[in-house]
């Protein structure tokens, strides 16, 4: 399927973004993410624009996308600004499904959950990212209620969070990736992550040390200040049980959230749109066909 390249500009930045498939077609927008870039969505992304309209794009900090330094600059609303610009540059006026992996994933639900995309987004497929908001909402429950163990699984979620409170140091992050992790990535991949196929990537380098300012702008006023985040779209959870980053646990009571609420457990890693991408495309296929344009009537 034949790929487009195209520069939106969003703000003072410049975005990079690719469309494959017939542009009639329904529109699905994949967003990425850390320490990725668009091309982490190809296995999945070739498959889909064979019924799909599929949009992808760096977001900023990331892959061929401009790369601001100050860290308010990647503020949510700041990266929910750039999916209005991909969506208003590329499909004017129309509604689209939306899917999302990781960090990608949690930059998304700004979208769904506050205008002006909320009503413009038909689905959403959230990947192994949960709503901040929704998180410091579960940490404050788990943490007051004791008899259920939820100290255990506070305790269980720090602890796969790790790499979190490292991204908050300054310089030290920058100082890996620019030190020669950019190089190790894909074996470590290969090794605990199961990418088979993973290779070097020229943007791998800029990707991490960059994209580290998601957290730093994000996280502290989130978790210290949540705020309802309810989505009116239908949701769809697929939760990774081999996630090495994010718990099974911080999925649940999400329905408290998405009231239209589907969930999928696979037996897979963190990176499971490159490892099962045949699961992912059949999952999102028959979402988006239970309720895109085409759904057939009750």
């Amino acid at each position: 399927m034949q790929k487009q390249e195209h520069r939106i500009t969003s703000g003072d930045l410049t975005l990079f973004a690719l469309t494959q498939g017939n542009p009639e077609a329904e529109p699905v927008i994949l967003v990425h993410g850390y320490p990725d870039n668009h091309s982490v969505w190809d296995p999945v992304a070739r498959q889909l624009a064979e019924k799909y309209f599929v949009i992808r794009y760096d977001v900023r900090g990331a892959g061929r996308s401009d790369k601001p330094e100050r860290i308010r600059d990647y503020r949510l609303p700041l990266l929910a600004g750039d999916l209005k610009a991909v969506a208003d540059a590329l499909i004017p006026g129309r509604n689209f499904h939306l899917a999302a992996h990781d960090w990608g994933s949690i930059q998304s639900w700004e979208s769904v959950t506050t205008e002006p995309l909320k009503s413009r987004i038909t689905s959403y497929t959230s990947i192994s990212g949960p709503c901040l908001d929704h998180v410091s909402f579960w940490f404050r429950n788990r943490v007051t209620d004791l008899r259920k163990g939820g100290l255990r699984q506070v305790m269980k979620q720090l602890g796969s969070s790790w790499y979190i409170a490292m991204f908050q140091l300054p310089v030290v992050p920058e100082l890996i990736w620019q030190g020669g992790l950019d190089r190790l990535w894909p074996g470590i991949l290969q090794k605990h992550e199961g990418l088979a196929d993973a290779s070097f990537s020229p943007h791998q380098k800029d990707d991490g040390r960059y994209g580290v300012n998601l957290y730093r702008a994000n996280f502290g006023p989130k978790l210290v200040n949540p705020e309802a985040r309810p989505a009116s779209c239908p949701v769809q959870i697929i939760v990774p049980t081999r996630d090495n980053y994010v718990g099974e646990q911080l999925f649940e009571g999400l329905e408290k959230w998405a009231g239209k609420l589907t969930r999928t457990d696979l037996d897979a890693p963190h990176w499971v749109i490159r490892t099962h991408p045949e699961d992912i495309v059949r999952l999102l296929s028959d979402f988006i066909g239970a309720n895109g344009r085409n759904k057939k009537a009750a």
